[in-house]
């Protein structure tokens, strides 16, 4: 087991996060006195929480998908954040697209270069 700062330093976090993740009911470490201790499944708890963060999660969406106590409310609520992950990693390709586009294009003035033009196309 280990300590909030050995979590905190682990995953690169302030102890206050680890702290407000407790009080928002996504991490329940184990009480030794008044320290908190943190188990193995704690620690993957914390990843799953981290990866879910980064990829634009709030923490309420998170608390509910990893407190579902049956494996179909788990897959309904991942099925609709998978959904909603889908379509940011859309946009977020669409945006690199353009900014690949931008990069090869040799006008001085980027909206005269066709090929970029051909890049914002879908959104006319």
């Amino acid at each position: 087991m280990k300590s909030i700062g050995e979590v905190a330093a682990q995953f690169g976090l302030p102890t206050h996060v680890l702290r407000h993740w407790e009080a928002e009911g996504l991490v329940t470490p184990v009480r030794a006195g008044d320290r908190r201790r943190y188990t193995d499944a704690d620690l993957y708890r914390v990843a799953a929480i981290l990866i879910s963060k980064e990829a634009g999660f709030g923490l309420a969406d998170i608390r509910t998908m990893l407190a579902a106590r049956s494996a179909p409310d788990r897959h309904e609520v991942m099925a609709r954040h998978r959904e909603r992950l889908l379509t940011r990693i859309a946009q977020a390709q669409a945006a690199l697209d353009m900014l690949e586009g931008g990069l090869e294009c040799p006008h001085d003035d980027i909206m005269t270069c066709s090929h970029f033009q051909g890049l914002l196309a879908d959104r006319l």
